[in-house]
């Protein structure tokens, strides 16, 4: 693995678990955690897979 893919495979996680403690906290709704959890995802793993 690249040091990207390292990176992403690090910062995809933090990222979900953030959105996910900021709902718990009541800062976001859950389509805001929904759309964030997504976008992150589909962003992380099309990275991931052009390398």
């Amino acid at each position: 693995m690249t040091d990207a893919q390292i990176g992403l495979s690090i910062a995809t996680p933090v990222i979900v678990v953030f959105a996910i403690t900021l709902f718990r906290m009541g800062v976001l709704q859950r389509a805001g955690v929904i759309s964030a959890v997504i976008a992150t995802v589909v962003i992380a793993a099309s990275l991931f897979l052009q390398r």
